[in-house]
């Protein structure tokens, strides 16, 4: 399970990146596709083309860190956005990581009137 500082934001990146990257190659990708400078603290979101492997990169004050998962069936679900960078907060990472689909969230009971 991730937990994020308050400051920090996530950065999902909508284009395919190449998953043999790794440090230093997901920090120029964060600052070229993104825009954004890779040691800000904030976490970048990196997908392959089949979206079945992803990988997350973040400065934490001393070095980078990677966060890495590979699906053995299925796809992540990204949310739709307008361009090539969205934003997310760290419940819609979560229900991506666990498989829910964006626009799924539900309540789990209705208030009767």
């Amino acid at each position: 399970m991730l937990s994020l500082p308050p400051f920090a934001r996530i950065y999902i990146c909508q284009q395919a990146v190449d998953m043999r990257k790794s440090f230093d190659g997901l920090a120029a990708a964060s600052s070229q596709l993104l825009a954004q400078s890779p040691a800000s603290g904030h976490f970048f979101v990196f997908l392959n083309a089949r979206r079945t492997l992803i990988k997350i990169l973040n400065w934490d004050g001393d070095g980078y860190t990677i966060w890495s998962k590979r699906l053995e069936q299925g796809q992540f679900n990204l949310p739709k956005a307008v361009g090539d960078r969205l934003l997310l907060d760290l419940r819609d990472l979560h229900a991506m990581l666990d498989g829910v689909k964006p626009g799924a969230y539900y309540k789990r009971f209705s208030k009767k009137m």
